[in-house]
């Protein structure tokens, strides 16, 4: 692939210059002992004490992370995204007589595909003749095909069951009969910061298949924006695992797992620069199991994750104006955050429960809104048909009730 090109020839000129930089040190240490005045010969005696023996000490290499890696390596695989080719891919293909047409991706055939990209993956699951793999949404996005490759270098069809881009996961199913290895989920709830951490993929692609890296838990919980493929940034917040476990391109989707052998989060993103463009390093990011076995159950159920709404359109407060917050919102000047509704939809738990345009949602679950985010985040943490409180403004009075969550409004009629 030309992305696995690029860093094998940054690796190269790496290496050229660490050359250079070797000669130089050679050279100047010559210099320096020709000139020093040193003059100790060489000895001239017989060499038959210059035989070097080995010792006859085993190691045992046998270890806790080694185990570890044996438990699960099997299970994970690597994830080719294959999409149709370039344009320019296709003109060269005319010139030499197998034009592959005008076709859809949906309609072209595997031979008429490439490789766009490559991720990892992990079997967790066996049942009847299909085994289920879960990997990151981003690594599957954009597909006419995917192809996975097994730990044994097997290549098999592989597709999507279901995928989640709020939690970047995506199920994939292949033929069980292929399959000598699965995945078990450990407890993400019970691990601890500075406890040690394994990750397994493919970093920069299937050359690097099943690469083990070691690192330590940073932080149990950490709170991070959620970027898209392009670098923009989704408007999602992600409570994730930190690790300085070592995750590179194509580690994206396979496991992070613990010294048994758990699967304790899926790798799916890692910092390499702060909003200055300062460099880090050990900074990665995984979906905890626990989040991981409830979206992909539900994946497996319903091809995709049925979410409360409110039936609202809205923007953060703070986009308004204190004159209009004023004027329009009739806002005590103590209210400082919260979100103001722009729409309504009849029917919707909103309308339900009174809320009606320019009024400014501050509570929802008995939580603070601090900002549009934190409107989303409480509510995806409710479940369809449960009742919450909200509190909101209308008119410039302070108004509780309770309401009953409903599907997205996009959902209410598609899906089991």
């Amino acid at each position: 692939m030309k992305k696995e090109n690029s860093y094998i020839w940054k690796a190269s000129v790496a290496a050229l210059v660490a050359g250079l930089l070797g000669g130089g040190i050679a050279y100047g240490g010559i210099n320096a002992f020709q000139n020093s005045g040193i003059d100790t010969a060489v000895p001239t005696s017989s060499n038959s004490g210059g035989t070097a023996t080995q010792s006859n000490i085993n190691v045992n290499v046998q270890n806790q992370t080694e185990k570890a890696y044996q438990a699960v390596k099997n299970s994970v695989v690597s994830v080719v995204n294959l999409q149709a080719a370039s344009q320019s891919d296709n003109q060269l293909a005319q010139m030499f007589g197998f034009s592959s047409g005008n076709s859809s991706n949906s309609s072209k055939s595997k031979s008429e595909l490439e490789a766009s990209s490559e991720g990892s993956g992990v079997i967790y699951k066996k049942s009847g003749d299909s085994a289920y793999i879960v990997t990151n949404n981003h690594v599957v996005a954009g597909s006419s095909a995917l192809e996975v490759i097994l730990s044994d270098g097997k290549k098999v069809e592989a597709k999507i069951v279901g995928r989640d881009e709020v939690t970047d996961l995506a199920v994939l199913k292949i033929n069980s009969s292929v399959v000598k290895q699965v995945a078990t989920f450990g407890n993400s709830d019970n691990i601890k910061v500075g406890e040690t951490s394994l990750a397994i993929g493919s970093p920069l692609g299937s050359s690097y298949a099943s690469s083990l890296t070691q690192g330590i838990i940073s932080a149990k919980k950490r709170e991070v924006q959620q970027s898209s493929s392009n670098g923009q940034s989704t408007g999602n917040t992600a409570t994730v695992i930190q690790t300085d476990t070592a995750i590179n391109p194509g580690n994206s989707g396979g496991p992070l797992i613990n010294l048994a052998g758990q699967v304790i989060g899926i790798n799916s993103m890692k910092l390499s620069s702060d909003g200055e463009g300062t460099s880090v390093e050990g900074i990665g990011f995984a979906i905890p199991s626990n989040e991981v076995v409830n979206i992909i159950n539900q994946l497996v159920k319903n091809g995709k994750v049925i979410r409360p709404a409110l039936g609202i359109q809205y923007v953060d407060l703070t986009n308004i104006s204190a004159q209009q917050q004023k004027s329009i919102l009739k806002l005590p000047e103590s209210v400082k955050n919260g979100v103001v509704v722009m729409k309504t939809t009849s029917g919707s738990p909103a309308a339900n429960a009174g809320i009606s345009k320019y009024d400014v949602i501050t509570k929802l679950a008995g939580k603070n809104i601090e900002s549009q985010n934190d409107i989303r985040d409480i509510l995806y943490k409710q479940k369809v048909g449960s009742t919450v409180s909200v509190t909101y403004y209308h008119n410039g009075k302070a108004v509780t009730k309770d309401m009953k969550l409903d599907k997205q409004l996009s959902q209410l009629n598609f899906g089991k």
